[in-house]
């Protein structure tokens, strides 16, 4: 029998590193899908730093084609901020320096277009390699300044010198600085809960969503038969996308492709979604 494609929604636990999931994804469904072996694909839509806990979306088979579109989703983040103290990582994980500098009152909590430096300890590659890497041999990282959208930033309690807060942001942004830039202060803990519509409160690590189902964000444009021939075939087809950057190319039996805007009214296929098999089932079942 062989792997579904589709969308595992994960609830990652602390102390796990994100490649760590996708490894043990690996061999659950090795285990169960190929008793007699065989190949498939399995990634992530995003990593979590190993101290953090929450969603990770995890690919599998053809849903590994759509990374950057789930990548590119806004994130909800639960975070609780230590003040008084400094981490060389921004985390519980880095050199923890005591200040004692604690503020008192309400914070400025910045929304809207933020300009932040990504922390040297991160997977942003510099040369090839990821800061982290280049950190930990210690050697000087500075990364540029990069602009990302805060939506939602809020605080929910506060207890003496840790506070927590909810965040909605932007993809690519990272709550360690976001915390960080709040004064002396490091994120102690750290929870995703959101990417764009999925909920880590539906997260079951036995479940397999169905690419159709995972897609269902990003707008649909029906094909007639003809031009679903010609888009599986990853040629661009005359249709409307509706304003939409990228959009779902289905006809009856299903995804096609995605597809983006071209010139001259057309929609591209960027992304194949149906495969030799799909095809030849299309085929006969429209014969």
């Amino acid at each position: 029998m062989s792997v579904p494609d589709g969308v595992v929604l994960y609830d990652k636990p602390a102390g796990v590193t994100s490649h760590d999931v996708v490894a043990s994804m690996r061999r659950t469904l090795r285990g169960r899908f190929l008793s007699a072996g065989g190949r498939f694909k399995v990634g992530h839509a995003g990593t979590l730093d190993p101290f953090a806990t929450g969603l990770l979306l995890i690919l599998v088979g053809r849903a590994t084609r759509i990374q950057r579109f789930l990548m590119a989703l806004p994130k909800r983040y639960e975070a609780v901020a230590r003040f008084g103290a400094v981490s060389s990582t921004g985390d519980p994980e880095g050199a923890i320096t005591v200040t004692g500098v604690v503020p008192s009152g309400d914070l400025v909590l910045p929304t809207g277009a933020v300009r932040q430096r990504p922390p040297a300890y991160s997977a942003v590659k510099v040369g090839g390699r990821r800061a982290y890497a280049l950190a930990r041999a210690g050697k000087p990282v500075k990364l540029a300044e990069r602009v990302v959208e805060v939506y939602r930033f809020e605080e929910r309690w506060r207890d003496g010198d840790r506070r927590a807060f909810q965040i909605e942001c932007s993809s690519g942004t990272y709550v360690r600085s976001l915390i960080a830039a709040l004064g002396d202060a490091y994120c102690e803990e750290l929870r995703r809960t959101a990417i764009g519509p999925f909920r880590v409160h539906d997260a079951d690590p036995e479940r397999i969503v169905t690419l159709e189902h995972g897609l269902s964000f990003i707008p649909e444009v029906r094909l007639d038969p003809e031009l679903a021939r010609r888009a599986a075939h990853g040629v661009a087809v005359v249709a409307d996308p509706g304003g939409a950057d990228v959009v779902r190319l289905t006809d009856g039996h299903g995804l096609i492709a995605l597809a983006e805007p071209r010139p001259g009214g057309k929609l591209a296929p960027v992304v194949g979604l149906r495969g030799a098999s799909d095809e030849r089932e299309g085929g006969a079942r429209g014969a």
